[in-house]
This record gives structure tokens, sequence and C-alpha cells, in this order.
């Protein structure tokens, strides 16, 4: 396994950014990490990365344990943060030769190097300007191809596609795609078409415990067995009415006269809303069963899976 993930732990005070949660990732495999904010995504990258310590459980990456050998694990490691570390005052080629030398690439090979990620991750056209000059999506692959500089077995990127154009993410997609044929890569968005467009599977945590760890075919047929129902109304009404529905699970507002319901029986859930709605005078306006997208998944996992 590239990433093993057992039992991790991580306390701030007496909260529990992260709840003994374990998965492994393999060589080759594109996975999404995901959750709502808060719930404890970059906390786990930084434990994997060696930037944090867990208070339980550890990290193994690339076969080396991250805590017990810390260098050698970050060797194999390539790492976007979220927060984007640049030199503004530097040029491209500039910054990106200081990292080789962080990461002790080799001499004769270093401007090679340096000319093949600019090249992988689109910067050829702003490579002679400064880091400060350029926009926030150039600067993002600047960052990236940071990460790429040492050739990297591992590559663990924390919202990679902040600040692109719709262009440019379909650039750096088609990057990541290619990056994970031979690589390990764990990245996580806020945006779940990219994750649904890229990865295969899918590591989803709320409150910091681990609520869904499997391929996104499966999750879909998941979230289709657990009768997804999308019902909006013409007036607003409270939650509660819909909570104590016999045959309705959990409820989700998803707007101001839309909500979502994870129903026990959806056809029973549906003659429970036209009832309610004679009984209060409410007008139904559209009411279908749910899709089976990544954010329909992530909705329904997210508002069950913990109290």
């Amino acid at each position: 396994m590239s990433i093993e993930v057992n039992n991790l732990t991580k306390l701030y005070g007496e909260q529990k950014a992260i709840d003994n949660i374990s998965f492994t990732i393999t060589k080759g495999e594109i996975v999404g990490f995901l959750g709502p904010n808060g719930a404890g995504k970059s906390t786990t990258m930084k434990i994997i990365t060696g930037y944090l310590q867990p208070d339980e459980g550890e990290a193994i990456v690339s076969g080396i344990p991250v805590k017990k050998q810390p260098l050698q694990a970050k060797a194999s490691i390539g790492y976007l943060p979220e927060a984007n570390p640049l030199y503004y005052d530097q040029y491209v080629r500039e910054y990106l030769d200081f990292i080789a030398d962080v990461h002790h690439v080799a001499p004769r090979s270093k401007k090679d190097r340096i000319e093949a990620v600019i090249q992988t991750v689109g910067l050829s056209l702003e490579s002679k300007k400064k880091v400060g000059q350029l926009s926030k999506g150039y600067k993002q692959r600047v960052g990236l191809a940071a990460a790429l500089i040492h050739d990297p077995e591992v590559l663990i990127l924390d919202e990679p596609t902040t600040g692109l154009d719709p262009n440019q993410i379909i650039e750096i997609r088609e990057v990541i795609k290619t990056l994970g044929q031979n690589k390990t890569v764990l990245f996580s968005s806020h945006i779940l078409q990219e994750v649904e467009a890229i990865c295969d599977r899918v590591i989803i945590i709320n409150r910091g415990k681990l609520v869904a760890n499997d391929k996104l075919s499966n999750l879909r047929q998941q979230v289709n067995n657990n009768n997804l129902l999308k019902v909006t109304f013409k007036e607003q009404l409270e939650a509660a009415w819909l909570e104590r529905l016999n045959s309705v699970q959990s409820v989700n507002k998803l707007g101001t006269y839309e909500w979502e319901l994870v129903c026990r029986d959806a056809s029973d859930a549906k003659r429970q809303l036209l009832e309610l709605a004679l009984q209060h005078n409410l007008n139904i306006v559209s009411l279908q069963s749910g899709g089976q997208s990544l954010e329909d998944v992530f909705r329904s996992l997210t508002n069950t899976a913990t109290a």
C-alpha cells in the first residue's frame, strides 16, 4: 500500500478533529477525500504528510512510518496544502530551483526536471514572471509544480483547483488523471463534479468519523437503496413536520422551499407527504426520487452519519 492510515485520532482540547479513522490507498489510485468544512480532512492530510502528530494511531507512506521516520516518508510525498505557501519575490523557475534543492534533486538533472514540471502543469507562458505577478490560478499551478519537482510516489492535494477558471480546471483535471496512472493520489475538493470526473473511489468523513470508503458506483447504489426523495413546497414549513412522518429517516433543507428526505419506504413517504399537504393546506410543487450523483451521496452521508 502506498498510503496506510491506521486508527488515527487527533484532539484539539476536548474536541476530536479526527476520530479513529482508517483507510488504505494503493499505487495507481486517485481517491477523492470529502467532507463538510471542519470534518477533519486537512488535519488528516497534515498527519499523513508529517506536519502534525496524531494523538493515537499511525500513518504509513510507501511502507515508511511517518511518525518514526518523517524525513524518509516526506521524501516520497508531494504535498499541495490548501493555503499554498509561495515566495512571491522569486521568479517561477527560481522558486522551483529552490524547492528542487530542498528535495535534493540531483544537480545534473535539476534543470530538466524543472522544465518537465513546468510543461506538465502548463506554466510555460508564465515561467519568466515573478510568482507574485501571477493570477491565483497560476499560483496554484506553481504549487502543484513544487509538489511534483522531486517525482514523488504519493501526491497529497488539498483543494488543488482553488481559484482556477473552468478551462484551467479541465487542464489540471487531465494532469491529475495522467499522474494517477503511476502515482498514488489523495485529493480533497469542494467541487464534487471534479471528484466525480476523476475518481473511482471516494473517502468521506463527517465530524471526524469515517462514514464512507467505497467505489462511487457502490455509494450511488447505497443512496438509491436509501430511497432518497426531493420535495418542493410552494410554502415555507418547519422541518419538524417532515421529521414526524413515520417513513422519513432524516431531513435535509436544500433551500427555502426544497427538502431532501431519506426514507424507509419511498412509496409510503410519498403518501404521507400528500396527506401532510392536505392537512395543512400546503401545495407540493414537485416530488421526485433523488438522483444518484456524488452530491446526493455526500448529502445523504454527511447529514445522517452522526448525531
